[in-house]
């Protein structure tokens, strides 16, 4: 099966780029890449810019609309994925409770819908 592992961070308590916590974090996320190709659970995975990055669009009445920014503010906020195969919920658990964010945000475990 494949699970979406989403990745919040509270960017007020994520540590700096550049300073040594942050490079430990990367470090944390460098190793957790490695391991899950090493494993084949590996399907894709990338970090996002900024919410401050972000575009909404909307489609109402047929008319278009966008507006900068995320569609809601949150404290939390969608800074990257993983896409894992992983033979359970349970697997995929593991994985996730490796994302060097899981002690300063939060992750989030989803299957995987496969339409036939």
């Amino acid at each position: 099966m494949q699970y979406m592992i989403l990745i919040y961070s509270d960017l007020n308590a994520e540590p700096a780029y550049g300073t040594d916590e942050g490079r430990k974090m990367m470090e944390g996320y460098f190793t957790l890449n490695q391991e899950l190709k090493a494993a084949g659970a590996w399907v894709a995975g990338d970090a996002l810019q900024r919410t401050s990055t972000a575009t909404t669009l909307r489609i109402r009445d047929g008319k278009t609309e966008t507006m900068d920014g995320p569609f809601a503010e949150t404290k939390e906020a969608l800074g990257g994925y993983y896409l894992i195969e992983a033979p359970d919920l349970d697997a995929a658990l593991g994985w996730a409770a490796k994302v060097p964010a899981a002690h300063y945000g939060s992750v989030e475990v989803r299957p995987i819908v496969v339409f036939s």
